[in-house]
């Protein structure tokens, strides 16, 4: 239960309660041990009982407290239960990271209505649900932050992600539209958009896959730990509409704002190579024959293992972002910037009058 009431001195000196969902592995695991290392308490949402308790152990020996709760995101009723379990327990919720998701690797025609349904359940009405929730504690007390984890492909679709790129842009307008509600009625509540790149998580392990080749993300990869670090940084900097981690993302975005259409046909030529790490795995499961990965069932329940935070590409996968380091200290950098260019006319202008091209003509 509740540890005691807080006094509102005490109230900032307390750790942050952050929950994330999708916690038990990927982005969510790195995120949570992220915030924990920053001595948060930190509330564990997914539906993996393995993941979810390994996922504990790591917040712990990062730092932090933790607290398990065991819940699938579609689950709107569930989902708000949930909270009040970790208001109970830990307090006030300061930080909300909407990470939960799951999807398909198959072309569009090949994914089943229940399938598509299934996905967009989880990763964007998952997304509302844990948005609904995480305000119902916030508003009355004016403040906290809802970080919602979305990616380049919540502007840019790419073949055989219909589903997850359908959800992705789905969050992407209903978080524009709230962040617009909540400055109208001048809230403390603030909330913020976390744009990825593909990323070296064992989510290409137990998606449903219905290609020929075992699922890959497309190259750049990035280690989990960089998403963690944005994700980390826009909770205490929410002001900012969104985040955009990788140069892939930035490169992507900006093509798809300037040219969509070439875009379109770069990716239909290359998009389908570029998602499949080679011919040899087995059909459904990510390799996995007779199974749907995790999209009915969590791959890390009764019967599964903890998959960790990290995928089958730390050979390629790099840990460090310098966009995102420009991203995260653009004011630093914008001053930088400015007076280096005032650096550089000072320079010119000694330069000019040194040479006689500004000397003043006699009268």
């Amino acid at each position: 239960m509740r540890k005691g009431p807080l006094s509102k001195g005490a109230s900032s000196k307390r750790p942050r309660t952050v929950v994330v969902t999708g916690a038990s592995g990927g982005v969510g695991r790195a995120t949570a041990v992220a915030f924990a290392a920053r001595g948060a308490r930190v509330a564990l949402l997914a539906r993996g009982r393995e993941g979810l308790a390994a996922a504990a152990d790591d917040v712990r020996r990062a730092g932090g407290e933790a607290f398990v709760v065991s819940v699938d995101m579609a689950d709107a009723k569930a989902v708000e239960n949930a909270a009040q379990q970790v208001d109970d327990t830990f307090g006030p919720i300061d930080v909300w990271v909407n990470n939960a998701f799951s999807g398909v690797f198959a072309p569009f025609p090949e994914i089943t209505p229940d399938e598509f349904r299934r996905v967009t359940e989880v990763t964007y009405l998952g997304c509302v649900y844990g948005t609904r929730a995480a305000l119902r504690h916030m508003l009355p007390r004016d403040r906290g932050t809802i970080v919602q984890v979305g990616s380049a492909l919540a502007y840019r679709g790419i073949p055989l992600q219909s589903a997850y790129c359908g959800a992705k842009h789905a969050i992407q307008g209903f978080n524009e539209s709230l962040r617009c509600e909540l400055l109208h009625e001048g809230s403390g509540v603030r909330t913020t958009m976390v744009q990825l790149p593909g990323l070296n998580t064992p989510q290409f392990d137990w998606v449903l896959n219905r290609m020929p080749g075992r699922p890959r993300p497309v190259p750049p990869v990035y280690q989990p730990e960089v998403a963690a670090r944005a994700i980390v940084h826009a909770a205490s900097h929410a002001r900012r509409r969104e985040y955009w981690v990788g140069g892939s993302t930035v490169a992507t975005l900006l093509a798809n704002a300037v040219a969509p259409g070439v875009l379109d046909r770069y990716l239909a030529r290359t998009g389908f190579a570029a998602q499949q790490a080679d011919r040899q795995g087995e059909r459904d499961g990510g390799g996995q024959p007779g199974r749907s990965g995790n999209l009915w069932a969590p791959a890390d329940g009764p019967h599964g293992r903890d998959f960790g935070a990290h995928g089958r590409f730390d050979d390629e996968a790099v840990s460090h972002s310098p966009q995102d380091w420009v991203s995260r200290n653009r004011s630093r950098v914008g001053a930088g910037a400015l007076a280096a260019a005032g650096l550089g006319a000072l320079v010119t202008a000694g330069l000019r009058r040194g040479l006689g091209h500004d000397r003043p003509t006699a009268p």
